[in-house]
Parts: C-alpha cells; sequence; structure tokens
C-alpha cells in the first residue's frame, strides 16, 4: 500500500486510527501478564521483556518476528492447541501461514494481506496476539476479582498529656455534654436560674486586686513558649464525612463558575468570530456562483455533447469491431483457398507422379516378363506332357496290334 492510501484509509477510519495500535500493545502488554508470560516464556527461551511499545513501532524487524512468532505460538498452546515453537532460521512465510490458520480455527478474522505480520510489528501483528491472549484467558477461565480497597491510615500525632491540649475526642465530648446540658436545660426551674445569676454577679464583684498576678512576665512567656506546641487543636479529617463533601462541591462549583464565566468570554469571542467568517464565506460562495454560472451552463452543454460523442462511438466502435470480426473469417477462407491452390499447383508442376508412374510400368514390364517365362514353362510341361501321352498311346496301339498277329498266323 502507498503512502497516500494509507494515509487515505486512516482518514476513513477516523483521526484516532494512527494512535490505536498504540492501546491495542498496551491492552496485548497487560495481558500477556495476566498469562505470566515472564515465568512461562522468556525464561525458557532466555529473552528480554517486551515494552508497551515493542510491536507499535518498528526497531529491528528480524527480532520483532521472532518474538512474534515465539508468542503467537506460546499463545497457541496456552489456548488449547499444540504448536510447535518457531525456530529462529524457520521460513517466515510457512510460520505465519500455520499462525494464520491457527486463528482462524479459533474464529478470527484475517482480512490483510499476511506480507504485514512479517515485517514484526504494526497493527496486524498487535490484533493477532491480542486475539489469541484473549483465547488463551478464556480458555484458563481467567475471572477478575472483586478490587481490595487499602485501608487509608490516617497520620496521628503525639498528644502529650497536658490539661491544656485539646483533641478531637474531647471536643465531641464536649459537644455531647453541651447539647445534653441544653435539653436538661430546657427543664431547670427559674429559681435555679436566678440564683445562678446571683452568683456570677458575686463573683463579678469580687475585689480587683484577687486578679492580678505575681509572677514575672519573663518566666510567663518562658512557660508560653515551652507549651506553645502542645496548646493545639488536631482535627482529623474523616473521608466519609457529609461535610467535607459539601465543601469540595462548594469549591468545586466555585471554581466551574469562574472558569466558565472566563471560557464563556472566549466562546462568545470564537463564536462571533466563526460566525462573521461563515457569512464572508457564504457571501464570497454566492459571487463565486454567480460568476461562475455561465461558465457552468457551457460545461454542462460540453458534457452533454461528450456523453453523445461517447455513445456514437460506442456504436461506431461496435459497427468496427463487427466488420473486424468479418474481415478476419474471410481472411481464413482466403488463407484456405491459397493453401489448396498452392497444393494443386504443386501437384501439377512436381515430376514425382510420372517418376512413379515410370517406376510402375517398368515393374509391370518385369512381371509380364516373368509371367512370359512362366507361360513358357507351363507350355513346355503341357506339351511335354500330351507328347509323353501320346508315346504312351502308340506304345499300348502297337502292343494291341501285335498280338493280334500272332493268333492268325
Amino acid at each position: 500500500m502507498t503512502e497516500d492510501g494509507r494515509r487515505m484509509e486512516e482518514e476513513e477510519r477516523g483521526p484516532g486510527a494512527v494512535f490505536h495500535v498504540f492501546v491495542l500493545m498496551e491492552d496485548l502488554l497487560e495481558k500477556l501478564k495476566l498469562l505470566d508470560y515472564e515465568e512461562d516464556l522468556l525464561r525458557k527461551q532466555n529473552m528480554r521483556p517486551i515494552s508497551r511499545l515493542y510491536f507499535a513501532l518498528p526497531t529491528n524487524p528480524g527480532e520483532q518476528f521472532y518474538m512474534f512468532s515465539s508468542l503467537a505460538a506460546w499463545l497457541i498452546n496456552k489456548a488449547g492447541r499444540y504448536f510447535e515453537q518457531p525456530q529462529e532460521y524457520d521460513d517466515p512465510n510457512a510460520v505465519i501461514s500455520k499462525i494464520l490458520s491457527e486463528l482462524r480455527s479459533f474464529g478470527g478474522t484475517a482480512d490483510f494481506p499476511p506480507s504485514k505480520l512479517k515485517a514484526g510489528y504494526g497493527e496486524q501483528v498487535c490484533y493477532v496476539l491480542d486475539f489469541l491472549a484473549e483465547k488463551a484467558l478464556k480458555h484458563i477461565d481467567f475471572t477478575w476479582n472483586r478490587p481490595t480497597y487499602p485501608s487509608e491510615e490516617l497520620e496521628e500525632e503525639v498528644v502529650g498529656e497536658d490539661d491544656a491540649e485539646l483533641t478531637l475526642n474531647k471536643i465531641e465530648d464536649e459537644i455531647v455534654e453541651e447539647d445534653s446540658d441544653n435539653d436538661e436545660e430546657q427543664f431547670i426551674d427559674l429559681n435555679v436560674l436566678k440564683a445562678q445569676t446571683s452568683k456570677l454577679s458575686a463573683e463579678s464583684s469580687k475585689p480587683a486586686e484577687i486578679l492580678e498576678s505575681n509572677t514575672d512576665a519573663a518566666e510567663w512567656y518562658l512557660e508560653v513558649e515551652r507549651v506553645l506546641p502542645q496548646l493545639k487543636v488536631t482535627v482529623r479529617t474523616d473521608n466519609k464525612d457529609w461535610r467535607a463533601h459539601v465543601d469540595q462541591m462548594h469549591q468545586h462549583r466555585d471554581g466551574m463558575e469562574t472558569s466558565l464565566g472566563e471560557t464563556k468570554g472566549y466562546l462568545d469571542k470564537l463564536h462571533s468570530e466563526v460566525s462573521k467568517t461563515l457569512e464572508k464565506v457564504t457571501s464570497r460562495e454566492k459571487y463565486i456562483n454567480s460568476q461562475l454560472d455561465p461558465l457552468i451552463q457551457e460545461y454542462r452543454a460540453a458534457q452533454a455533447q461528450l456523453s453523445e460523442l461517447k455513445e456514437q462511438h460506442q456504436q461506431v466502435t461496435e459497427k468496427v469491431t463487427e466488420k473486424t470480426r468479418i474481415l478476419s473469417e474471410l481472411n481464413e477462407d482466403l488463407e484456405k483457398v491459397k493453401q489448396e491452390i498452392e497444393e494443386k499447383g504443386s501437384s501439377i508442376t512436381d515430376g514425382a507422379p510420372l517418376v512413379k508412374m515410370k517406376q510402375a510400368l517398368t515393374k509391370l514390364k518385369q512381371e509380364n516378363i516373368q509371367m512370359d517365362i512362366r507361360i513358357g514353362v507351363v507350355e513346355h510341361a503341357l506339351l511335354q506332357s500330351k507328347l509323353k501321352e501320346k508315346s504312351n498311346m502308340t506304345r499300348d496301339m502297337h502292343a494291341a496290334v501285335i498280338p493280334e498277329s500272332s493268333i492268325d498266323y
């Protein structure tokens, strides 16, 4: 695939298609860790652990392809099928063919050329390994356990045993006591209230010298500095307290309102600029359309004329094709006639038949001579037989005549 074709494919899939391989690689690495690939594969094969971008970027194609084939074979074995562990010098095409065959047997789809896997990196490599890892996890019945949240232990500050220090527990106890006192005070008699009021007024009317302190100021400051670190209130924040959540909600709401106020101004300004730009583009488009309207009409007329010419050209082309077919048939017939004429002409001008005729006549003459000889021999034999028969008849006649003459005498 060329660079332009790859760019067009990425634009069709969306702007995030370029980064999909990195997400797929991170998911694959997490699944491999769940399958404990470091103990079962890397240590046995003496390999280095892979990073979260190992198959996403090209680094060393030979090493990456060997790691891919080793991981694929290990995952196929983990998924319940036997697959021989590939070696470093095996044929890459054969290894890829076996891996894709196992992938299809698991129900996966491989709608990409096998050469994509030969590089050892890329989205196709991550997809094959991720699919096999998913099948391996299903084969071993892997399930996620419920999450365990760590207990948050709050830091406890050392509290000295000083009566002047207040802790959160003491404050809560005091609040509870005050609430109970308030509940009880609702039932106190008015006489009791008058007695308490008179007692407080009597205490406030004591002489002023009793309120004067005889302590040295320097010693008092030293004592204050000594106990100052312990004179503090330790308030422990509780994450489950609804008051803390309400405060956070108020803080977030204030922050959102502040950010919204600032962002709204920018957005309004951007909206006005975009609106003005759209209006300019619309007006410019209308102007261009008005200027190009005659040219568009001419273009449409030329387009219609072009379609007519194309149709005529198609018809003429069909006629030319038919005529060409007829011409080829006539040429074939002409070639056959020429071949027949050449054969007849060669047979007329050729002396071979005459030679054959002469040879046949010579042979006939020889056969006639032989037949004459045979006829002569037969005639001679017939003549000899006739003469022999005639001599025998004469001898028989003489033999018959001689006895008769002897009898007469």
